[in-house]
Protein backbone atom coordinates (compact mmCIF):
# COMPACT_ATOMS: atom_id res chain seq x y z
CA UNK A 1 0.00 0.00 0.00
CA UNK A 2 1.02 3.40 -0.41
CA UNK A 3 2.37 5.55 2.28
CA UNK A 4 1.24 9.04 2.98
CA UNK A 5 3.61 11.12 5.32
CA UNK A 6 1.19 13.43 6.46
CA UNK A 7 1.93 17.71 5.94
CA UNK A 8 0.74 19.68 3.60
CA UNK A 9 2.88 21.29 0.95
CA UNK A 10 3.33 22.92 -2.17
CA UNK A 11 4.98 21.29 -5.13
CA UNK A 12 7.59 23.79 -4.76
CA UNK A 13 7.92 22.39 -0.80
CA UNK A 14 7.52 18.92 -2.17
CA UNK A 15 10.70 19.00 -4.62
CA UNK A 16 13.05 20.83 -2.16
CA UNK A 17 11.86 17.81 0.14
CA UNK A 18 11.59 14.51 -0.63
CA UNK A 19 13.76 12.47 0.47
CA UNK A 20 16.38 11.25 -1.76
CA UNK A 21 15.82 7.53 -1.65
CA UNK A 22 12.72 5.87 -2.54
CA UNK A 23 10.13 7.28 -5.04
CA UNK A 24 7.35 10.14 -3.99
CA UNK A 25 4.52 11.89 -5.62
CA UNK A 26 2.47 14.76 -4.07
CA UNK A 27 -1.22 13.92 -3.72
CA UNK A 28 -3.26 16.48 -3.09
CA UNK A 29 -0.85 18.15 -0.75
CA UNK A 30 -0.19 15.37 0.52
CA UNK A 31 3.64 13.58 0.15
CA UNK A 32 2.64 9.72 -0.77
CA UNK A 33 5.87 7.19 -0.96
CA UNK A 34 4.81 4.74 -3.85
CA UNK A 35 5.29 1.10 -3.18
CA UNK A 36 8.76 -0.68 -4.58
CA UNK A 37 8.73 -2.08 -7.69
CA UNK A 38 8.46 -5.88 -8.00
CA UNK A 39 11.00 -6.87 -10.26
CA UNK A 40 8.22 -7.97 -12.74
CA UNK A 41 6.87 -4.14 -12.67
CA UNK A 42 10.62 -2.47 -12.92
CA UNK A 43 10.91 -5.53 -16.04
CA UNK A 44 7.63 -4.34 -17.81
CA UNK A 45 8.17 -0.94 -17.17
CA UNK A 46 12.08 -0.95 -18.94
CA UNK A 47 10.81 -3.31 -21.69
CA UNK A 48 8.31 -0.47 -22.52
CA UNK A 49 11.11 2.05 -22.73
CA UNK A 50 13.16 0.39 -24.69
CA UNK A 51 10.50 -0.63 -27.23
CA UNK A 52 9.34 2.97 -27.64
CA UNK A 53 12.91 4.37 -27.70
CA UNK A 54 13.86 1.97 -30.68
CA UNK A 55 10.27 3.12 -32.33
CA UNK A 56 12.04 6.92 -31.55
CA UNK A 57 14.78 6.28 -33.45
CA UNK A 58 13.67 4.08 -36.34
CA UNK A 59 11.04 6.57 -37.26
CA UNK A 60 13.33 9.39 -36.47
CA UNK A 61 10.14 10.75 -34.06
CA UNK A 62 11.21 14.17 -32.38
CA UNK A 63 10.81 12.45 -28.70
CA UNK A 64 12.49 11.16 -25.82
CA UNK A 65 12.29 9.03 -22.86
CA UNK A 66 13.61 10.07 -19.66
CA UNK A 67 14.71 8.04 -17.45
CA UNK A 68 12.52 9.87 -14.67
CA UNK A 69 10.63 12.65 -14.28
CA UNK A 70 7.64 14.45 -12.41
CA UNK A 71 4.70 16.10 -14.01
CA UNK A 72 3.31 19.02 -12.34
CA UNK A 73 -0.52 18.93 -12.08
CA UNK A 74 -0.70 22.02 -10.07
CA UNK A 75 0.46 23.61 -7.06
CA UNK A 76 0.18 20.59 -4.75
CA UNK A 77 -0.02 17.13 -7.01
CA UNK A 78 2.92 15.85 -9.24
CA UNK A 79 3.04 12.43 -10.77
CA UNK A 80 6.05 10.17 -11.43
CA UNK A 81 5.02 8.06 -14.00
CA UNK A 82 6.83 4.66 -14.70
CA UNK A 83 7.31 5.80 -18.81
CA UNK A 84 6.81 8.81 -20.55
CA UNK A 85 7.46 10.18 -23.64
CA UNK A 86 8.04 14.09 -24.61
CA UNK A 87 8.50 16.34 -27.38
CA UNK A 88 12.27 17.40 -27.47
CA UNK A 89 12.25 20.83 -29.04
CA UNK A 90 8.20 21.69 -27.11
CA UNK A 91 10.50 21.01 -23.38
CA UNK A 92 13.79 22.54 -24.60
CA UNK A 93 11.91 25.84 -25.91
CA UNK A 94 9.18 25.71 -23.31
CA UNK A 95 9.88 23.97 -19.66
CA UNK A 96 11.69 26.65 -17.29
CA UNK A 97 12.44 24.26 -14.73
CA UNK A 98 13.95 21.27 -17.05
CA UNK A 99 17.53 23.06 -17.26
CA UNK A 100 17.42 22.59 -13.10
CA UNK A 101 14.81 19.16 -12.74
CA UNK A 102 13.78 16.76 -14.12
CA UNK A 103 9.78 18.18 -14.03
CA UNK A 104 7.27 19.25 -16.17
CA UNK A 105 5.05 22.14 -15.62
CA UNK A 106 2.71 21.40 -19.00
CA UNK A 107 0.91 18.57 -20.52
CA UNK A 108 1.50 20.07 -24.09
CA UNK A 109 4.66 18.46 -24.52
CA UNK A 110 3.68 15.06 -23.20
CA UNK A 111 2.55 12.23 -25.78
CA UNK A 112 2.53 9.36 -23.64
CA UNK A 113 2.58 8.31 -20.07
CA UNK A 114 2.32 4.67 -18.65
CA UNK A 115 1.56 3.43 -15.58
CA UNK A 116 2.58 0.23 -14.30
CA UNK A 117 -0.09 -1.03 -11.89
CA UNK A 118 0.75 -1.51 -8.45
CA UNK A 119 -0.94 -2.57 -4.98
CA UNK A 120 -2.40 1.34 -5.01
CA UNK A 121 -4.35 0.37 -8.47
CA UNK A 122 -6.96 2.87 -7.50
CA UNK A 123 -4.28 5.88 -7.91
CA UNK A 124 -4.17 5.10 -12.37
CA UNK A 125 -7.04 4.14 -13.11
CA UNK A 126 -9.00 6.59 -11.10
CA UNK A 127 -7.13 9.61 -9.72
CA UNK A 128 -4.40 9.88 -12.21
CA UNK A 129 -6.74 9.07 -15.34
CA UNK A 130 -8.33 11.98 -14.17
CA UNK A 131 -5.68 14.40 -13.81
CA UNK A 132 -3.98 13.33 -17.24
CA UNK A 133 -6.94 13.51 -18.76
CA UNK A 134 -7.14 17.31 -17.47
CA UNK A 135 -4.01 18.04 -18.57
CA UNK A 136 -4.72 16.89 -22.44
CA UNK A 137 -2.75 14.25 -22.65
CA UNK A 138 -3.28 12.55 -25.81
CA UNK A 139 -2.37 8.70 -24.80
CA UNK A 140 -2.23 7.41 -21.58
CA UNK A 141 -1.26 3.66 -20.87
CA UNK A 142 -2.33 1.47 -17.68
CA UNK A 143 -0.40 -1.75 -17.64
CA UNK A 144 -1.92 -3.78 -15.16
CA UNK A 145 -0.02 -7.57 -15.35
CA UNK A 146 -1.59 -8.67 -12.42
CA UNK A 147 -5.15 -7.97 -13.09
CA UNK A 148 -5.58 -6.17 -9.75
CA UNK A 149 -7.72 -3.08 -11.19
CA UNK A 150 -11.29 -3.06 -10.28
CA UNK A 151 -13.95 -4.50 -12.54
CA UNK A 152 -15.47 -2.04 -13.71
CA UNK A 153 -11.90 -0.65 -15.18
CA UNK A 154 -10.76 -4.08 -16.82
CA UNK A 155 -13.98 -6.28 -16.68
CA UNK A 156 -14.97 -9.99 -15.10
CA UNK A 157 -13.45 -12.23 -14.51
CA UNK A 158 -10.59 -10.04 -14.04
CA UNK A 159 -7.27 -10.85 -16.08
CA UNK A 160 -3.84 -9.48 -17.06
CA UNK A 161 -5.53 -6.08 -19.32
CA UNK A 162 -3.48 -3.21 -21.18
CA UNK A 163 -5.93 -0.11 -21.31
CA UNK A 164 -5.05 2.29 -23.77
CA UNK A 165 -6.78 6.06 -23.08
CA UNK A 166 -6.61 8.20 -26.19
CA UNK A 167 -7.51 11.92 -25.54
CA UNK A 168 -11.24 12.62 -28.56
CA UNK A 169 -12.53 16.20 -27.71
CA UNK A 170 -10.84 16.63 -24.53
CA UNK A 171 -12.07 13.25 -23.19
CA UNK A 172 -10.34 10.42 -22.90
CA UNK A 173 -11.90 6.90 -25.01
CA UNK A 174 -11.06 3.43 -23.60
CA UNK A 175 -9.75 0.87 -25.21
CA UNK A 176 -8.56 -3.01 -23.28
CA UNK A 177 -5.92 -5.70 -25.17
CA UNK A 178 -5.58 -8.39 -23.32
CA UNK A 179 -3.00 -11.57 -24.88
CA UNK A 180 -1.98 -11.75 -27.99
CA UNK A 181 -4.22 -8.40 -29.13
CA UNK A 182 -1.79 -6.16 -30.75
CA UNK A 183 -1.92 -2.93 -29.35
CA UNK A 184 -3.28 -0.10 -31.05
CA UNK A 185 -1.31 3.67 -30.21
CA UNK A 186 -2.17 6.67 -31.77
CA UNK A 187 1.05 8.17 -30.88
CA UNK A 188 3.02 5.32 -32.44
CA UNK A 189 0.86 3.90 -34.72
CA UNK A 190 3.56 1.00 -36.12
CA UNK A 191 4.12 -0.17 -32.74
CA UNK A 192 4.18 -3.91 -33.23
CA UNK A 193 3.74 -5.35 -29.74
CA UNK A 194 1.15 -7.75 -28.37
CA UNK A 195 -0.36 -6.90 -24.55
CA UNK A 196 1.53 -10.72 -23.49
CA UNK A 197 4.74 -8.87 -24.72
CA UNK A 198 4.33 -5.87 -22.51
CA UNK A 199 3.09 -8.07 -19.40
CA UNK A 200 6.20 -10.25 -19.76
CA UNK A 201 8.65 -8.24 -20.97
CA UNK A 202 9.58 -9.57 -24.19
Amino acid sequence: MTQAISKLMSFDEFQEGKPENGRYELHNGVMVEMPYPTGKHSASAGFQAIELGLEIRRLQLPYFIPKECTIKFNDNSGYAPDVIVLDKQAVEANESLWERESVITHGNWVKLVIEVVSTNWRDDYAHKMIDYEALSIPEYWIVDYLGLGGSRYIGYPKEPTLSVYQLVDGEYQIKLFRGDERIESVVFPQLNLTAKQIFNAG
